[in-house]
Formats: structure tokens, sequence, C-alpha cells
């Protein structure tokens, strides 16, 4: 079901994966892999209660029935669709990056389908979740957007990202992030839908801003345009 062979862990040496990826992703923030290994290590809890949330809500039925994956071959069409929509939203925020959907690690260190499918999930919506809320991927960006993952998910890695990234700022950047950044994150994760619950690929034809109101969604500010 999830590429890439998963991997069980016994208790020690799961603190131990969990221990070295902290250390190694607040080094070198780009490593993907590690960022990946240090929240499922520490996220299983929260991937649990994130499962159950879905099976109580019915697109998150859906999605755990039909297990859709955010890959090149099911996303493609999206490039396609009219300017004012969802899907091409998305597509235009991965195409002026030069990402890629099938860019993800895949998960390993979950014991269950069901968990490790949620894992997944929440790992390949997140440029959903920059697309909805007009978050960039730097490093502003990415921090406010794990302040709302945190109160979407309560993953402790989301957590750990806030402060090592919120470490990497300069003056100018902490300044910015607090005065603006912060407070709207924190308004927005929690006015905000499910948004594990929601069957993006279902939406994609629909009109960008309706599905901002149909999901409470507060678009990010702008203070600065280039923040880096």
């Amino acid at each position: 079901m999830i590429e890439g062979a998963r991997v069980r862990l016994k208790g020690w040496q799961q603190a131990a994966v969990a221990v070295g990826s902290a250390v190694g992703a607040l080094l070198d923030p780009r490593r993907a892999d590690l960022i990946a290994a240090l929240g499922e290590t520490t996220g299983k809890p929260a991937f649990e209660r994130v499962l159950e949330r879905m099976k109580r809500s019915p697109e998150g039925r859906a999605v755990l029935l039909e297990r859709p994956r955010v890959i090149s071959a099911n996303v493609g069409h999206a490039w396609d669709l009219p300017p004012n929509t969802f899907g091409a939203a998305y597509a235009k925020f991965m195409g002026s990056r030069n990402f890629s959907p099938d860019d993800r690690p895949p998960v390993r260190f979950m014991e269950t389908e069901e968990v490790a499918y949620v894992a997944t999930r929440a790992r390949e919506v997140h440029d959903f979740w920059h697309t909805l809320f007009g978050l960039p991927t730097n490093l502003i960006g990415e921090s406010a957007l794990k302040v709302i993952e945190f109160e979407q998910m309560l993953l402790p890695m989301c957590a750990l990202s806030i402060v090592g990234g919120t470490a990497r700022f300069s003056e100018k950047q902490r300044k910015l992030f607090y005065q603006h950044y912060f407070p709207w994150a924190l308004r927005a994760g929690m006015k905000c839908t499910d948004l594990m619950c929601v069957y993006y690929e279902r939406h994609f034809e629909d009109d960008l801003e309706d599905v901002r109101r149909r999901w409470g969604i507060i678009p990010a500010p702008h203070p600065q345009q280039n923040a880096a």
C-alpha cells in the first residue's frame, strides 16, 4: 500500500532514532528524511488520535477507505484546471517552486497499515495547506504552518520544528514572525475545520475562495512579501 519497507523498532531503538533525528534536523533543517523520522518516532499517539477523528467524519472515512495518494499520477490534472480553482492554485504553488508531489520520503516506522497511511496522508497534504493558507516556503512560512499543524494534530515534531525554526531567525524575522505570523497561525489553526478529514482531491475543481470559506481558512498576512 505504501511504498518502502516499514521498520519495527523496539522502545530503545525508537528513542535513539528520535533523539538522533531531532539533533540532525536542528543542525540541518533541510534534511526532510530526518524530520520525517522524528515525526514518525514521536508521533504515533497523535496519528492514532487523528485516525479516530477521521473514522468519525464522513469525508475522513472516505479518505481512509480509498486511501488516495498525492503523487503525480493522481494530481497531474490539476495543472489543466481553470485558474480560479483550488487545483490550479496548488499546481501554481508546486510549479513556481519546481516541487514534485513525488518527493516526499516514505513512512518507515509505523506499525499498522492504518496509522502508516494517516502519517503518509499528513505528509502529503502539507502542500495543500501551504496553498490554502497562502504561506511561502521560506523559514517564516514553514514555521507558521508548523503552528497550524501542531494545533491540528498535536505532533511533537511540529513543536520541535517551531523551536528549531525560530531559533534560526534573524532579529528582523523574529519580530515579523511574532508580531504577525504567530498570532495569525494560532487563530487560523483554531478556526479552520479538521483539515485531516478533508478529501482534497475531490475539491480540485472548486473555486479556491469558496473552499477557503467552506473550511474556515484565514489566509496568511503578508506584511513583508519577501521575508526570507
